[in-house]
Parts: C-alpha cells; sequence; structure tokens
C-alpha cells in the first residue's frame, strides 16, 4: 500500500510518495508548467491529481479518462497538508465510478 503526503512548507509545496518526491507525469500530460498544487480546482491540481493516479493505477490511460473527476472530488478539496493511501483512493475512485453510472 502506497502513502501519498502533501504540504504546504516556507519553500513551496512538497508532494510524496512513501517519503521519495512524487513524478510530475510530465510524460504522460503537462497541464501546467508551475508543478503541483491543491485545494482548487485548476491545472496545477489536475497535474496533481494525474500524478497521484498514475502512481496508483500504474495505467496511463486510466489515469487521464479519471483526472478530471479525481481533481474535482478529491484533491481540489486538500487542506495545506493531506495525507491518504492507496486504500483512499480505491474509496474514492468507487465513489466516483459509482456517481458516473448513476449519471448514465
Amino acid at each position: 500500500m502506497k502513502t501519498f503526503c502533501g504540504d504546504r512548507t516556507i519553500d513551496g509545496v512538497k508532494v510524496t510518495v512513501d517519503g521519495k518526491p512524487l513524478d510530475q507525469r510530465l510524460d504522460i500530460r503537462q497541464f501546467t508548467p508551475n508543478g503541483f498544487e491543491w485545494s482548487y480546482e485548476g491545472p496545477e491540481p489536475r497535474q496533481l491529481a494525474l500524478a497521484i493516479l498514475a502512481a496508483h493505477l500504474g495505467d496511463a490511460d486510466a489515469a487521464k479518462a479519471l483526472v478530471e473527476p479525481f481533481m474535482k472530488a478529491v484533491v481540489a478539496n486538500f487542506g495545506n497538508e493531506w495525507e491518504m493511501t492507496s486504500a483512499d483512493i480505491e474509496a474514492d475512485l468507487a465513489a466516483i465510478r459509482r456517481q458516473q453510472a448513476m449519471a448514465r
């Protein structure tokens, strides 16, 4: 199980997975040149959502397909400091999928 953590410091934002810096995954898609951010909807939180999903799912196409709803439902609602595990992500994705199925 992976643990993702984010913190705003005097030196800027810091995002890790299992204690190591989280790759922005610009190889999949670059939403912004400005790095990660959270607590609102926009390109920087979208980049973070993509990176978290890619690291969690191990599937670039699945990460791209879920980035928008995950950013809106999860990343846009993070506080200054946050932590989530693989189990948390799975629970959030299950809720997103249920909501998408009900909207059809």
